[in-house]
């Protein structure tokens, strides 16, 4: 079974304690550095096994032309005035960025809130076919749960790596029960055993 992982929104605005965006989790919170900790592990697991690694972000013009209007979430955004392209938001979080001279890191950027729409992501996995994805980043119930769910109607075996998920913890809580009908929920802290087993 082929294996890729995604990984989403890792970026300064989203995982930073100084970002613009902390999805409800406070600024000096052992839960954010448990989230960091975790992705670490996750890109660390995942290149130690030669899994492949799409690294997705989200950014928006600095006028933000590109920015939708029919959703709060996006006037939250604006309002913020967070991940612009080319800012230090908009970038990766030290250390969970992908690795530019690796064959098997690719990065997507994305506009709305599942990563698949009218984004690159859907022909990268074609090209790499895999069977099963595990999928991990902030938010647990935004860019993750809408994600996992366009995956499953795609027909790939999705894994969710909760301990590299993070959101407020009652959202977060719901959104793990709320997937596990369609995917499965890896809650250990280990993340090798992810890419060593098959996971079902």
């Amino acid at each position: 079974m082929t294996t890729v992982l995604l990984a989403l929104h890792y970026q300064n605005d989203v995982l930073h304690e100084k970002g613009k965006i902390r999805v409800g989790i406070e600024e000096n919170s052992s839960q954010r550095q448990g989230i960091i900790c975790a992705a670490t592990a996750l890109l660390q697991q995942a290149r130690q096994h030669e899994v492949a690694i799409v690294h997705v972000r989200v950014a928006y013009r600095a006028d933000y032309a590109d920015l939708a209007t029919n959703a709060p979430i996006f006037a939250g955004v604006r309002q913020l005035q967070a991940v612009q392209e080319g800012s230090w938001g908009s970038a990766f979080f030290t250390g969970l960025a992908p690795l530019e001279s690796s064959p098997l890191e690719f990065e997507v950027i994305h506009k709305r809130i599942n990563a698949f729409y009218a984004s690159t992501l859907e022909a990268i996995l074609n090209q790499l076919k895999p069977d099963r994805l595990v999928i991990a980043g902030v938010a647990t119930h935004s860019v993750v749960e809408s994600t996992v769910r366009h995956a499953v109607d795609m027909g790939f075996n999705v894994t969710v790596a909760a301990a590299a998920c993070g959101a407020p913890a009652q959202a977060h809580e719901a959104s793990l029960k709320s997937m596990s009908l369609i995917a499965h929920i890896y809650n250990d802290v280990d993340m090798a055993y992810l890419f060593k087993e098959k996971i079902s």
